[in-house]
């Protein structure tokens, strides 16, 4: 490799960080957010869902927008958005300012994420040389989520809650000032090709509703009328963006990538998968620190093991086991350690043990290594090579999707069910504690199902299967 695709590789990883990092260091810190800044419990999820909410809903608009505009112009605004975004929030001082910037990091995330797989392989044309630059970028995810959880404590611990914004903003002009050196410069197919900003519109706002309707049925209940109202209006708005997929001369999402039961298969189970992974990084962070009393640094630590498993699997190990056994049997093999992990979350006391009640489900946890990876390989297996970007972008999106919904679902039901105690009398430990049993057996759930749709639909690809997949990491 040159020089200079090794400068821009580190560029390309460094955007990729920030994305991941943002993520978990958000976890550990959010406790002490609630107390500064006055969120309630179920209105705290938003600092989670202001991000991805956005992030996920314009992921494939943003990579439409890369392809006419331009990919290098695309992840630069991207990076620079999501600096200034940054910066923002660490000076916000009310709630609605910091779901505002939240909602902005969201966006610059999602113009930089989408374009960058674009750039990266077109770089790195080679067989062996594109696989090992995907393993590196793909390894920083990881390494992001284990340093996010650590670094969050740190800053929150010794300095304050804002320095984990605060951190983003040098990192960004470093990655900004790299990328106008190290990106090549790309001719985009110009606006008038045409964007489905139609169809960004109704998938993005029918997600959003749709997760604002759940965080507000701890106000409202799940049978009032404004829950059904809203949610309906949810859901019209996402049949009405399958509806002009089908009808638009340049969809967003072409529905004929749908046809592919692997492709429609591992999108439903990383939707589900995900939805109960990710949900457990907020809930256990949380249950940690108003249950247990960790501080914020400690509460990083007890949680490293999980997210270092993970990156080590799914880098080391994962690949191995898919060439021996099948992408399939490595999948169903992880969610069973996963399910297991949700298993014995559910029987949590308020006293718990790191060693004896918490250390066995970071460990188990590890088998998220196995999941994504898989789930990539079988999602990507059944595209066509000429819709292999698109596969990409879908899977990218369902990713986040399945984050943003399973944070908003399962931090309402624990909220709700902690305040119905409460209101009954309950010790407030053992409220806290309850609610989060009743959200770790929903993830539990959730996995189930993931394993039962993986089982029933998905099929081990062809050896011969050229597409390169791309991992993720939680």
């Amino acid at each position: 490799m040159s020089h200079s695709r090794w400068t821009a590789l580190a560029v390309l990883s460094a955007a990729g960080l920030m994305t991941v990092l943002d993520g978990s260091i958000v976890t550990v810190a959010m406790p002490a957010i609630q107390q500064d800044v006055g969120f309630t419990p179920a209105g705290l999820s938003w600092m989670v869902n202001a991000y991805l909410i956005p992030f996920g809903g314009l992921l494939l608009l943003a990579g439409r927008l890369g392809d006419l505009l331009g990919r290098r112009t695309m992840f630069l605004a991207g990076n620079a958005l999501f600096t200034a975004a940054s910066l923002l929030a660490g000076f916000a001082t009310t709630p609605g300012l910091l779901i505002a910037a939240r909602f902005l990091q969201g966006i610059g995330s999602a113009m930089a994420a989408a374009v960058v797989l674009g750039i990266l392989v077109t770089l790195f044309t080679e067989p062996a040389e594109r696989a090992k630059a995907i393993a590196i970028f793909s390894f920083t995810g990881a390494a992001g989520a284990s340093i996010g959880q650590v670094l969050g404590g740190v800053l929150t611990d010794l300095l304050s809650w804002p320095w984990i914004f605060f951190i983003n903003v040098p990192i960004g002009i470093a990655t900004l000032a790299l990328a106008l050196v190290a990106l090549p410069k790309d001719r985009g197919a110009g606006l008038a090709a045409g964007a489905d900003v139609i169809g960004a519109v109704l998938v993005t706002s029918g997600l959003m509703l749709g997760i604002y309707t759940v965080v507000k049925v701890e106000q409202y209940g799940w049978i009032a009328a404004h829950t059904l109202g809203l949610g309906a209006v949810s859901l019209a708005l996402l049949a009405a963006f399958v509806i002009r997929q089908a009808t638009a001369q340049a969809p967003l999402m072409p529905l004929r990538i749908l046809r592919s039961r692997n492709v429609t298969g591992a999108n439903i189970a990383q939707m589900l998968s995900l939805s109960g992974m990710f949900a457990f990084q907020v809930l256990v962070a949380l249950y940690m620190q108003k249950v247990l009393g960790y501080g914020a640094l400690e509460t990083g630590l007890a949680m490293l093991p999980a997210a270092v498993g993970i990156g080590a699997i799914s880098l080391f190990a994962s690949a191995r086991l898919t060439a021996r056994f099948g992408a399939r049997t490595v999948l169903l093999s992880g969610l069973v350690l996963l399910i297991s992990a949700m298993g014995l979350l559910t029987r949590i006391p308020v006293d718990a043990g790191y060693v004896t009640h918490l250390l066995p489900v970071m460990l188990l946890i590890s088998g998220g290594g196995l999941v994504l990876p898989a789930l990539a390989t079988l999602g990507m297996s059944g595209a066509r090579e000429s819709d292999a970007g698109l596969a990409s972008g879908l899977f990218n999106t369902t990713q986040q999707v399945g984050m943003a919904i399973g944070v908003a679902v399962l931090s309402t039901l624990a909220a709700s069910r902690t305040e119905h105690l409460l209101a009954a009398g309950q010790d407030q430990a053992l409220a806290l504690t309850d609610g989060y049993r009743l959200a770790f057996t929903t993830s539990a759930g959730l996995l189930l199902a993931a394993f039962v749709v993986s089982l029933l639909v998905l099929r081990q690809p062809a050896r011969s299967t050229t597409t390169q997949p791309v991992t993720a990491a939680v």
